[in-house]
């Protein structure tokens, strides 16, 4: 899926690192809160992720879905259908 990340820059900076380092996250994969916030260069700030990551407004376009917690459970998801369409958006991605 393409997506113009122009669309970005209308939003906090933090945020928008945070949305990009969910692109940096490879398909059918999932990674931490925490690692994102290394990513976005801010390594304790996990908790503010989930916050960026629950204004996201281009899920699934932008890939939140694939941000889960570091115990492995699925944490929230702000896209449409919720923590379920998170799921099935994660067992989809492993299947193709």
């Amino acid at each position: 899926m393409k997506f113009n990340t122009h669309k970005l820059k209308n939003y906090p900076k933090f945020y928008q690192k945070v949305w990009l380092a969910c692109f940096k996250i490879p398909k059918g994969q999932t990674r931490s809160y925490k690692w994102v916030a290394r990513q976005a260069g801010s390594p304790k700030a996990y908790r503010a992720v989930g916050t960026a990551l629950a204004k996201n407004p281009f899920a699934p376009y932008v890939p939140c879905h694939r941000v889960i917690r570091s115990d492995g459970k699925l944490g929230g998801y702000s896209g449409t259908g919720g923590t379920s369409a998170k799921e099935k958006l994660l067992k989809k991605e492993l299947r193709s």
